[in-house]
């Protein structure tokens, strides 16, 4: 009988389920979607629960796609965004909505952590590469102090992965993958920041466990259930997982992803430091808040109901350039190479003559600028870039595709697989369901082929487009 794994992809604005065979192949795959909340300038959040249902219903879609049943499903790994915090009480009901990893509310905590720790210190231990508002730390101090008869009945901290797993098992266990950037963990003990937490009033028992697995209770009864490193992790392993493999993913976010051996920390504070899915791995992780994020919105409220492929379309018919218009992509601040919580998106150059076809390219021209901003920032450290291999939704498309090949000026790969953090996260839950020796060697059987595309005549004139982003960020980015 054949026996099937499952990857679940919690994204920022969206929850994707595939089913993968023993091979690999993706037999049946389902996503929905869901709004995120913004009641006020730098607040974004969400109803838990709808993580949940969202869960619910993409894995009933890939089920039925792949025409098996819960029952065929071996087990489960889960992935996706990190620093999302859902706060529970001893009974695992939510105290408040779930603290979204885009919300920038806690300015004044996250200066209340580095005047009481250090920045040095706050670096040292986390290895990221700035004390940000978004960090879930900051965000738990804010809690207290402006909702404290919420603060003094947690019982649970949990990011968004954590508490699928504790719906499906009703265990709580973490990855320390996903833990780096909440600057209450401590890389250099792999243990949680005890100290941190004391100060910030919470026990290490309000914390899951840091490893192992539990086996479901419900939706998948007797799947074997690992939460996995963040998607960008995942994705890297679902690509094939090896050193040398530089892979960026544009997603809601935009990160590059290079694994090395050693604990890094750039002098320059461009580049964060984050855990691999195994132990003594580490990931160079540049990223951005918002990068496909930013083509989703405006297609939702601005394209007047045109679709992905019909942007896609319309941006394929626009000059490299987009005659003249220049896009920024901060729109929830920025991250790398330079971290600037203040920054905001911005446009230069928008005349009459503009189209949506010339916005949607613009959009994907300035992810890719980003791109090579943060692929300069890792050669500088040491990082050899032959090769990038792209993910995530933006990867669907050819013309963004050959886009960052030609702002890199580097090949750039799209796996055979439409979903590989899914499958990231699918073969790290099946190598502890004991389907495979190890999940370094499933990972690079697994990965598939890919199709490249080169550099093509239009490296010279995006050069020069590379040149004019760079100096309008410069400005954008110094304007406090």
């Amino acid at each position: 009988m054949a026996e099937y794994y499952c990857g679940i992809d919690l994204g920022s604005t969206a929850v994707k389920a595939a089913v993968f065979n023993g091979k690999g192949g993706l037999c049946g795959e389902g996503a929905c979607e869901f709004l995120l909340e913004t009641p006020q300038a730098e607040f974004v959040e969400l109803d838990p629960e709808l993580y949940w249902s969202s869960t619910c219903e993409a894995l009933s879609k890939a089920l039925k796609a792949a025409c098996i049943t819960a029952a065929d499903v071996r087990s489960v790994g889960l992935t996706g965004q990190a620093e999302t915090l859902i706060l529970l009480d001893g009974k695992g009901n939510a105290l408040r909505k779930a603290i979204v990893w885009l919300d920038n509310r806690a300015v004044d905590e996250a200066a209340e952590l580095e005047k009481v720790f250090g920045l040095k210190e706050l670096i040292a231990m986390s290895g990221q590469n700035a004390m940000m508002p978004c960090w879930p730390a900051p965000k738990l101090l804010w809690v207290k102090h402006h909702e404290p008869e919420v603060f003094k009945q947690i019982a649970k901290v949990l990011m968004v992965e954590d508490f699928v797993a504790w719906k499906l098992t009703g265990a709580f266990h973490t990855h320390p993958g996903l833990l780096p950037s909440t600057l209450y963990y401590d890389m250099r003990r792999n243990y949680w920041a005890e100290d941190i937490l004391e100060y910030i009033g919470l026990p290490v028992s309000a914390m899951p466990e840091l490893s192992g697995s539990a086996v479901a209770k419900v939706l998948l009864p007797g799947a074997v259930v690992k939460v996995a490193p963040m998607d960008h992790i995942c994705g890297h392993l679902g690509s094939g997982g090896t050193q040398g493999l530089v892979t960026e993913c544009t997603g809601g976010s935009l990160a590059l992803c290079a694994m090395t051996d050693e604990f890094l920390i750039d002098p320059q504070l461009r580049i964060s430091t984050y855990l691999g899915w195994q132990q003594g791995d580490y990931a160079l992780l540049p990223w951005a808040p918002t990068a496909g994020m930013m083509m989703k919105k405006f297609r939702d409220e601005f394209s007047g109901g045109m679709s992905y492929a019909e942007l896609d379309e319309a941006a394929s018919k626009i000059a490299p350039g987009s005659d003249g218009l220049i896009l920024l992509p901060h729109l929830a601040g920025a991250v790398s190479p330079v971290a600037a919580p203040h920054a905001r998106g911005a446009v230069k150059g928008l005349t009459l003559a503009h189209t949506r076809g010339h916005v949607a390219r613009a959009i994907m021209e300035s992810v890719a600028f980003l791109l090579k901003d943060n692929a300069n920032a890792l050669t500088a450290l040491g990082m050899e870039l032959k090769t990038v291999r792209a993910l995530g939704g933006g990867a669907k498309s050819s013309l963004w595709a050959q886009i960052k090949a030609d702002v890199l000026n580097l090949p750039v790969s799209v796996g055979s697989c439409d979903e590989p953090v899914a499958l990231g996260a699918a073969v790290l839950g099946a190598a502890e369901a004991g389907a495979f020796a190890s999940a370094a060697e499933a990972g690079a059987a697994l990965a598939g082929e890919a199709r490249v595309f080169t550099p093509g005549k239009n490296v010279e004139r995006y050069e020069e487009c590379f040149r004019e982003y760079c100096k309008f960020n410069e400005y954008i980015l110094g304007d406090k």
